[in-house]
């Protein structure tokens, strides 16, 4: 068993008000085939200690890859020297054990399945998109499937063990046509097992992007100006995701980072807005059964019927506000320090049949999905690509067009939004923030956003 007692003794030593180990074995899978041939075959293991101490308010961390009792108090008492001095001691118990678990379950464990069977699924996909098109010039495939075990002991007396589960399989494929060179991009993938890449599911994955490349050939450019936009299920809420959910994390909410700092209890959007993050969604890529912090997973209120409700909380902020974490203290592994970050992050579904919302719309601009962007949480001030979008006219959907941006301001459209589907649709992704990753998604329902601007060109 770990030798936690020790390690904690030492980290709690002086002026510390917390300290925690979190111990991480990952093992991984990952393949990258590009251009008709492999680039990358991993197969490996990584294990390895993060060691955190707080004092009043700043964080010490270090890391390493050895279990060895000697270094990881060397480790320690180098973390301890930082802090000041102080005659009282804390007292480390022996720790509750803490197991959550899941609601669901994983038919078919990915490290279960050879490497070989694998390799034969990235080819295959590969293929397909070849033989749809043969504009297509180049094909990037990427599978990578993760399993993540986690203890973690902290100075409160609680011991968290979890064990989380990754697949996901994501392709790009390039194309010309007279000159022209077009992209196409999409990802699946959550907490599944590898039954989740089916058959089916693969010719949908497949079809889906390369229509997209071979629309945008015929594709319109983008009208340039005011629009009113419809925003589809299938969006899968990146623009939720930037221009929304980090400004509500709590290291930039709480920090002055933020153009939604002060503003809890205050009305910041739509009545019909009501805004989540999930940490137990079954199946979610943002799913987990407790935090790198060892808090229970919880679904968060972050907006209700348009009124601020919470931020998200890691402990050191939590600590530091007197308010309770809300199990959002993630890390890219044991390397990092956590910090606030989503995990399954929503806008709630609405009362609005989706055609009805499209049918409302005279001349605007349907999103079927976003592209990059960049947000500036200080003012909520947003620019997205449209990687996949239609004209509306009178009421129905139309040309495909290329070249498109949207560009808003998050606390205005969050206000603006008028018509809200009541459908669901997510989106998955990893999420960066301070030079660490984390798996996330991001869902809604088909929205209207009564007037923004729409970056192209003249049509």
């Amino acid at each position: 068993m770990f030798e936690y007692k020790s390690v904690l003794k030492e980290l709690t030593d002086g002026n510390s008000i917390y300290a925690d180990i979190f111990v991480e074995k990952r093992e991984y899978t990952r393949i990258h085939f590009e251009s008709s041939r492999f680039e990358k075959i991993e197969k490996g293991i990584d294990r390895g200690v993060g060691l955190r101490t707080i004092s009043p308010w700043k964080t010490f961390f270090g890391s390493t890859n050895s279990l060895d009792l000697e270094h990881l108090m060397e480790i320690a008492k180098k973390l301890k020297s930082y802090l000041k001095n102080n005659d009282s001691r804390t007292e480390i118990k022996d720790l509750s054990v803490f197991t959550p678990g899941y609601s669901f379950k994983i038919n078919v464990d990915p490290s279960d399945i050879g490497l070989n069977k694998k390799v034969e699924m990235v080819k295959k996909v590969e293929d397909m998109a070849r033989a749809y098109d043969k504009r297509i010039k180049q094909v990037r495939v990427i599978y990578i499937d993760t399993n993540q075990k986690v203890n973690i002991y902290s100075s409160e007396g609680t011991s968290a063990i979890d064990e989380r589960k990754q697949v996901l399989l994501n392709m790009t494929v390039i194309g010309e046509d007279k000159g022209e060179l077009q992209t196409s991009y999409e990802s699946i993938g959550g907490f599944y097992g590898f039954d989740f890449f089916t058959d089916d599911r693969l010719e949908s994955f497949v079809g889906k992007v390369v229509k997209r490349l071979t629309g945008l050939f015929e594709a319109k450019e983008a009208p340039m100006g005011l629009k009113t936009v419809v925003l589809s299920s299938e969006a899968g809420g990146t623009m939720i995701h930037e221009a929304i959910g980090h400004g509500l994390e709590a290291d930039l909410a709480m920090e002055g980072l933020s153009c939604y700092k002060g503003m809890m209890g205050e009305k910041i959007a739509s009545e019909l807005i009501d805004i989540v993050d999930d940490k137990t969604l079954p199946y979610m890529r943002g799913t987990y059964a407790c935090d790198d912090e060892g808090v229970k997973s919880e679904r968060t209120i972050l907006v209700e019927k348009g009124v601020l409700k919470n931020y998200l909380f890691d402990r050191f902020h939590a600590m530091k506000y007197g308010k309770p974490s809300t199990g959002n203290g993630r890390r890219e592994s044991y390397r990092f320090k956590p910090i606030p970050r989503m995990s399954n992050t929503l806008i709630l579904p609405g009362k609005d049949d989706p055609q009805k919302i499209i049918a409302s719309v005279d001349d605007g601009v349907y999103v079927l999905k976003m592209g990059g962007g960049q947000v500036d949480t200080v003012r909520g001030d947003f620019v997205f690509e449209i990687s996949e979008g239609y004209l509306i006219e009178h009421g129905k959907i139309s040309d495909m067009i290329k070249n498109a941006t949207i560009m808003g301001n998050g606390p205005k459209i969050l206000k603006e939004i008028d018509m809200v589907g009541n459908d669901l649709g997510f989106g998955i992704g990893t999420c960066g923030k301070d030079g660490q990753g984390v798996p996330v998604s991001d869902g809604q329902p088909t929205l209207r956003i009564p007037e923004i601007v729409i970056g192209g060109k003249n049509i």
